[in-house]
């Protein structure tokens, strides 16, 4: 049996569900194509980041610039790059009051305009999270691939925004 306080228990599970709602925000960034909203999802200062391909990080500012190069690149007006977010599965580990751990599932999904390209993928997230200025931010958001397609588009496709 629980041994805990029902406002302990509260307590607990509004951490959780803020954490949640932390990620979700990071991803509605990211498709969003939003770089503050983005940076915002990271502590102050000093966040382990680790993006594969797209590098590793010991502070949130430079993967925002990158983030915002990829993301906001546009030909003629227009975006060239989509990319289609969806989290699930997440295992939230409550250290203290104030720190925290949790795993996450991604299905990804890319268009890619410069390179007529579609890109499925499939990853975990390692994360690490902390109460700072009133709110819960990363400070470890590692990432690792654990599948991906990548193929062409048809020359007839048609991206609507």
């Amino acid at each position: 049996m629980d041994e805990r306080s029902v406002e302990q228990r509260l307590g607990d599970l509004e951490r959780v569900e803020a954490i949640k709602a932390l990620k979700y925000r990071y991803w509605r960034a990211c498709d969003g194509k939003d770089p503050g909203a983005f940076r915002a999802c990271f502590v102050s200062w000093g966040a382990s980041i680790d993006f594969g391909v797209l590098g590793r990080f010991d502070d949130a500012d430079r993967i925002t610039e990158v983030f915002t190069d990829i993301a906001l690149r546009e030909v003629n007006g227009r975006p060239v790059i989509y990319d289609m977010h969806h989290g699930f599965h997440p295992h939230i580990e409550l250290h203290s009051e104030s720190e925290a751990t949790g795993v996450w599932t991604l299905a990804f999904r890319q268009v890619n305009l410069l390179n007529g390209t579609e890109t499925v993928s499939s990853g975990e997230y390692d994360d690490a999270y902390r109460f700072e200025d009133g709110g819960w931010r990363m400070s470890r958001c590692h990432y690792t691939v654990r599948w991906s397609i990548t193929r062409p588009l048809a020359s007839d496709t048609v991206v609507m925004q």
